[in-house]
């Protein structure tokens, strides 16, 4: 099956349009082979943990299932977390919640990327700031009133483009992690055009 993603990729050789650093006729052309083939869509994403010690654990990103097959990273992608001294850490990698935001960030760019392009909008620079509040006394179950996580994450798009602030805006909003953390957690964004 990931030969037919591949074979929707090579039908654009020669008509290489690239908006916001993608091939727009390659994505058009996943797209359209996705909407044919649905199952080729469905994908599974798998890390590994290994504790270290005292809040220090080790990340490693495995292999994943995309296209219909098992898939490999070009190279071995392994992270830290860690928490900070004032959380009795060691400081070795950014803490849990931490990667939370960089998770969230990272696919909410990439989303508003990807459609923009889709949609002819080009991108000279998109720039980002994540915040989110959080009570460290419900982690420490101190308080039964106190969410054990983020209350309101708050989020500001700087972007240089084409596009309007409100088309920007609604880009975002097929990002998976925003599905998921916004399903639970008040996340307030701000598009600034600048």
């Amino acid at each position: 099956m990931r030969e037919n993603l591949n074979k929707g990729r090579n039908l654009n050789k020669g008509r290489n349009m690239t908006v916001n650093g993608l091939d727009v006729e390659a994505l058009k052309d996943t797209c359209d082979l996705l909407t044919k083939e649905p199952d080729l869509g469905k994908a599974q994403f798998r890390i590994g943990n290994r504790w270290k010690t005292g809040g220090n654990n080790k990340v490693s990103v495995k292999g994943f299932f995309a296209a219909g097959e098992e898939q490999a990273h070009k190279s071995s992608l392994d992270f830290e977390a860690d928490e900070p001294p004032a959380l009795l850490g060691t400081d070795a990698g950014a803490n849990p919640v931490e990667y939370l935001l960089t998770a969230l960030s990272s696919c909410m760019t990439t989303s508003i990327v990807y459609h923009a392009a889709a949609r002819g909008f080009h991108i000279e620079s998109l720039e980002s700031e994540f915040e989110g509040d959080l009570d460290i006394r419900g982690f420490l179950n101190l308080s039964e009133k106190v969410p054990k996580g983020y209350q309101q994450i708050r989020a500001v798009f700087k972007v240089n483009t084409d596009a309007t602030e409100e088309e920007i805006a609604q880009l975002y909003q097929f990002s998976p992690v925003y599905s998921m953390v916004s399903a639970s957690v008040p996340i307030e964004v701000k598009v600034i055009k600048v």
